[in-house]
């Protein structure tokens, strides 16, 4: 039954494939003349220590019971984590809609998991939750993957294009009247891999790969993998990055900056080569937002890439750093509502729908 209210006052939560840390955003969304409409009212982002991210990077390593406890452990953590930020802001608080974390991403046979119970969450942050937002998807077929075109649509259709830099690179864009949208690449999880030797967390604005020379052979590499042959709908996990890339960067012996400079224009060539494929006649529009929009010297890149084609568009830092979060906070006030959250033009399904689990504190 669909529900009436049109205003809520909710908390999103992301954990991304990056494994960078926790993006917690408390956004006002609402119904104004038949349009939603948000505004970002606090947010937060906590970083994983070491230990805690090398927990979460070995999820895909852990037995059954290690993966189901840590699940639920998971799920306090994030309780802990919400409790604190409703305390520190004294914040009225809806709902809380959760992303979790995914662990396995493999919708060709039939399953997608992310950990962070929300049972366990909503009972530690006394909050009603909304989580597991993709495992409805793949049950009637989807990618379950990507979820963010939804908003997209509803909140910023002043774009002709959307781009979420992440641990993985995904746009959205309409296209006869049905919202199109997919994972084209790594982007952040390979950049992040590269850096690593040198103790860095991530490559900031691109400054390490910009020291670099390209290397064309391994550019030919990474452009051959057979994945950017598929057509949409389709989505990356990080399996695939372990199975697929790992290998074939491990094969390359060159420096950390020449490898770095030609993951960038891997990176660059794969979103320009599709968003070219896309725009008409007129100049596009692209607003790109994730982590990866901090990183001056791929921006420059892509702009380059896309020159007289599509204008390349970076918000502000509240936008670039918790859209994700944002959104997912809307699919739980969609789901709230009764109303279309998962897109079958994106993800592949049978059908659309209105996905999410409820939990209530107990």
């Amino acid at each position: 039954m669909e529900r009436t209210k049109n205003s809520f006052k909710v908390i999103g939560l992301m954990s991304g494939t990056s494994l960078d840390g926790l993006d917690i955003v408390y956004s006002h969304i609402y119904r104004q003349n038949n349009k939603w409409q948000f505004e970002i009212l606090q947010t937060e982002s906590i970083d994983y220590d070491k230990a805690f991210q090398a927990k979460l990077k070995s999820t895909v390593e852990m037995s059954a019971e290690d993966l189901w406890s840590f699940h639920n452990e998971f799920g306090n953590w994030l309780g802990e984590q919400v409790a604190a930020f409703v305390r520190h802001n004294t914040l009225e608080v809806d709902f809380v809609s959760s992303h979790g974390h995914t662990v396995f991403h493999q919708p060709e046979r039939g399953f997608t998991c992310q950990i962070g119970s929300g049972q366990h969450l909503a009972n530690v942050s006394g909050l009603k939750v909304i989580c597991d937002f993709r495992t409805n998807d793949v049950a009637l077929g989807g990618q379950g993957a990507p979820l963010v075109p939804i908003g997209d649509r509803l909140f910023f259709s002043g774009y002709d294009f959307c781009l979420n830099l992440g641990g993985i690179s995904n746009i959205s864009f309409e296209k006869d009247s049905e919202r199109i949208a997919y994972d084209i690449s790594p982007a952040n999880m390979l950049l992040n891999y590269l850096i690593k030797p040198l103790g860095k967390a991530y490559d900031e604005g691109g400054m390490t790969a910009r020291k670099g020379s390209l290397n064309k052979e391994l550019l030919q590499a990474l452009n051959s993998l057979l994945y950017y042959q598929l057509p949409y709908p389709k989505s990356l996990g990080y399996e695939w990055f372990r199975e697929q890339l790992i290998p074939l960067l491990d094969n390359f012996e060159d420096t950390l900056e020449n490898r770095l400079h030609t993951a960038v224009y891997h990176i660059c060539e794969q979103i320009s080569n599709d968003i070219k494929k896309e725009v008409s006649s007129k100049q596009a529009r692209l607003l790109v937002t994730g982590g990866g929009a901090k990183n001056d010297f791929l921006i420059e890149l892509l702009r380059n890439n896309l020159k007289g084609k599509c204008e390349v568009i970076v918000p502000e830092t509240t936008l670039i750093d918790f859209k994700e979060a944002l959104v997912f906070a809307f699919m739980g006030v969609l789901r709230e509502c009764g109303e279309v959250n998962c897109l079958k033009s994106v993800t592949g399904a049978s059908r659309d729908s209105s996905s999410g689990v409820i939990y209530y504190p107990s």
